[in-house]
């Protein structure tokens, strides 16, 4: 059986692919809180799709495996079959957060999205790891791939919840730093039930390097997370509470007043709004005729 090594880099491609994950979750997360807000939530969803399913899984998943080699073998990897998996994660995730953000019954939909999109992380992890040629033989343990399927569907049932709970961004950052060991512990756990053994008369192996992988990989990722970044920037920007503080005071007045009527008639206390309201319209005309008499 040949040597694996996880951390050939030491600790540098870990921290990344954390932060990466990170990053990920906080956009994906934010990605939720507006679509759940939209009239249209299509092209939030999306979105979130490609900032949890792209950067914060994908991306993760390749950054970790810049410190993956095997003692004695050159790795490369198929470019086609690694760019089909990053579409397998960014699709599951679409269709786990449609069924949550959509979805009626959080009961039903939150553990039925979780568990599409975990079973469908996990088959982006399996199937990238079937781009990786390696010259040898791989083989997995079938407890510890059970157990990465297990932790991908409680990571994912578990960011939806966030997806449906989660307000503010100190409690987005917090949820995401969750989501970031989730996503990063299931990889691992996945990565350690890996075995490889070297095998006679292996053809010689195919396809590019990590470097060549990792160049282009760099530069989209990137532009895609610095358009998600400025996507939600700018929607964090426009919300009801920024547009109500650069309101006009006779706009805020008239509100106010629109809203006090209907809660005097309910017999509520109405807004305040600078000057005291009448809880009744008779009673209000007969102070007004009284103040004009005096």
């Amino acid at each position: 059986m040949l040597v694996l090594d996880h951390f050939s880099h030491g600790w540098v491609t870990p921290v990344l692919a954390y932060v990466m994950s990170v990053i990920g979750s906080i956009l994906a997360l934010r990605c939720a809180t507006h679509a759940r807000a939209s009239r249209w939530p299509g092209g939030w969803l999306i979105a979130g799709a490609v900032a949890l399913g792209g950067a914060g899984i994908w991306v993760m998943h390749f950054t970790a495996m810049l410190g993956f080699s095997i003692k004695g073998e050159t790795i490369r990897y198929d470019v086609p079959m690694t760019l089909l998996s990053a579409l397998i994660a960014i699709v599951v995730v679409w269709i786990g957060l449609s069924i949550v953000v959509r979805g009626g019954n959080e009961f039903l939909s939150l553990p039925l999205g979780g568990t599409i999109t975990g079973v469908g992380v996990a088959a982006m992890h399996y199937l990238g790891m079937h781009a990786m040629h390696a010259g040898a033989h791989v083989s997995y343990g079938t407890g510890l791939v059970i157990l990465s399927v297990i932790i991908a569907v409680v990571a994912a049932t578990a960011a939806f919840w966030f997806v449906l709970h989660v307000r503010g961004l100190s409690a987005t950052l917090g949820a995401a730093l969750i989501m970031g060991v989730a996503v990063c512990g299931m990889h691992y756990t996945g990565m350690s039930a890996m075995q490889a053994h070297r095998m006679d008369n292996m053809p010689e192996t195919s396809g590019v390097d990590s470097v060549q992988l990792l160049t282009p990989l760099i530069m989209v990722v990137t532009l895609v997370v610095m358009m998600l970044v400025v996507l939600v920037g700018l929607a964090e920007i426009d919300t009801p509470s920024r547009r109500r503080t650069t309101s006009t005071p006779e706009e805020l007045e008239l509100a106010d007043s629109g809203r006090a009527w209907p809660r005097a008639q309910a017999g509520e206390a109405p807004a305040t709004t600078g000057r005291p309201v009448p809880t009744n319209p008779v009673h209000g005309f007969g102070l007004q005729a009284t103040r004009q008499r005096h």
